[in-house]
């Protein structure tokens, strides 16, 4: 007689349906597609059967496209309305990718910044949820959606899909990227796209300022949420980061988890990025750092020294990257013997103004108002030091990529970037970075030229820094490890 007791039950592995509206190598414009190009994989590896479902966007490659193939199509409801919508499939570095095909709302030329955004994101969340009574072979036991894009998710859930047979029993973690971002509409949109007027507690949940919020209706809806970093998911518990959501945040910090964001190690590697003038590794840095150095000297057109230290800004060009504190002091820093290049697009002041310093010290500053993605692996592997003091970071990607090089950042104490930067202590010897509490532009001054100081007068302890920095852990795994063990708590409740 066999004693079941002495034998493990074999479980199921969870099952997740990862909703994002971005995906590397499909579609990115910034770092939510850096996440959804490399997390899902991650997870697939801790054992959790994830697949990514987003929208088939027009700019996805043909070479994507032209794998793609189509499992089912059906009708969404949306308001009034009901909408084609067919579901394409297709398997790319081991992950299963699903895409929304609808031309109407996805055939543009870019992803956002179109009147009817609203109407757009509205349909995709609700074609995901419809989706899951049509796909043959995958019903998930979690919803993970992203950004405001997919926030509309657990509200038509919860609202309109209860009484369909298996979706009482699904849940829904939604991750906060970045909460500037929040997808407020009419409030007639409601009724005639949402078709929720009806409904009190969606009417209540989504209010906000005679508006309609999405991303406040996911905080309210959902069952776990999650932020990119330990530090942002308290920071915007308060009233200078939370942007007017704190009081949520405060209510249910009790399922608000932070975790810091990882990065493609093998992408952002010295050793194999063919981007570079010369590879290296951490053993050989400071030959391969400083014939980088030269070469992009020369291609900029700056003063040809090894010796002088390059500082850059790898940024999007707006105030949230603290580009007013460098500003402030930057005709201050640039009587030092110091070269500074700047690469990135974004608001018109700034990009005039380092213009404006360019054209004042042509052998000190260069400005390169664009965005290159093998120029910004040239200027990682350049440089030895980045700026990064930014107003407020969720994660921040490019102090990791450029510690990865052997750059050390500079960085304020906040968000992702006070969780991956351990500031350099001169009396222990210890560290990976610098970095400043207050949004100050003479604490920026006073740790630029302490790590100028070091760089210059203890080479020795400088080169040890940049070692560590290189050596530095910033893999998906430890970041899907810790998503996994949230899908099997909430699964388990």
């Amino acid at each position: 007689m066999t004693n079941k007791s002495n034998h493990t039950q074999k479980t199921s592995p969870i099952k997740v349906l990862y909703a994002i509206f971005e995906a590397d190598p499909f579609i990115k414009t910034g770092g939510l597609g850096d996440v959804g190009g490399s997390l899902p994989a991650a997870l697939c590896k801790t054992g959790v059967q994830v697949r990514v479902i987003l929208p088939k966007l027009a700019s996805i490659p043909q070479e994507f496209k032209s794998r793609m193939i189509t499992i089912t199509q059906f009708e969404v409801p949306l308001g009034w309305r009901r909408q084609y919508c067919g579901i394409q499939m297709l398997r790319e570095k081991g992950v299963t990718y699903y895409f929304v095909d609808n031309e109407y709302y996805f055939k543009r030329s870019g992803p956002y910044g179109y009147e009817d955004d609203g109407e757009r994101t509205a349909f995709f969340c609700k074609s995901v949820l419809e989706c899951l009574q049509h796909l043959p072979d995958f019903f998930p036991d979690i919803l993970h959606c992203n950004d405001w894009h997919t926030a509309l998710i657990p509200v038509f859930l919860r609202e309109q899909y209860m009484e369909a047979p298996k979706y009482t029993r699904l849940r829904t973690v939604f991750s906060v990227h970045n909460l500037k971002f929040q997808g407020i509409f009419p409030k007639s949109m409601l009724a005639d796209v949402l078709g929720l007027a009806h409904s009190r507690s969606a009417s209540d949940q989504l209010a906000f300022e005679g508006s309609i919020n999405y991303l406040q209706g996911a905080l309210y809806y959902s069952d776990r949420l999650t932020t990119v970093s330990p530090t942002y998911a308290k920071e915007i518990r308060t009233a200078y980061y939370g942007e007017h959501m704190e009081e949520i945040f405060r209510r249910r910090s009790s399922v608000l988890t932070g975790i810091l964001n990882g990065i493609d190690q093998s992408k952002y590697s010295p050793a194999k990025d063919r981007c570079l003038y010369e590879r290296y590794r951490p053993s050989s840095f400071q030959q391969g750092k400083a014939a980088n150095k030269r070469a992009l000297q020369e291609e900029l057109g700056l003063k040809r020294d090894e010796s002088i230290p390059l500082l850059v800004i790898i940024s999007r060009l707006t105030e949230q990257k603290g580009l007013d504190l460098v500003l402030g002091i930057l005709d201050e820093l640039l009587c030092e013997r110091v070269q500074l290049a700047v690469l990135g697009v974004g608001d018109a002041k700034y990009e005039d103004a380092f213009r404006g310093y360019q054209a004042r010290m042509p052998q000190k500053v260069r400005a390169c108002m664009t965005f290159d993605a093998p120029m910004s692996s040239k200027f990682y592997a350049a440089a030895d030091i980045l700026l990064m003091p930014s107003k407020f970071e969720p994660c921040g990607l490019s102090q990791m990529a450029a510690m990865r090089y052997g750059t050390i950042p500079i960085v304020r104490e906040t968000g992702g970037l006070a969780d991956s930067v351990i500031a350099y202590n001169q009396y222990e010897d210890t560290g990976d970075g610098f970095s400043f509490a207050n949004y100050n532009a003479h604490e920026l001054l006073f740790t630029i030229k302490s790590a100028l100081d070091l760089y210059t007068n203890r080479r020795a302890s400088w080169d040890a820094l940049a070692v560590r920095a290189m050596k530095k852990n910033f893999s998906w795994k430890a970041s899907a490890e810790k998503y996994a063990a949230l899908y099997r708590d909430l699964i388990h409740l």
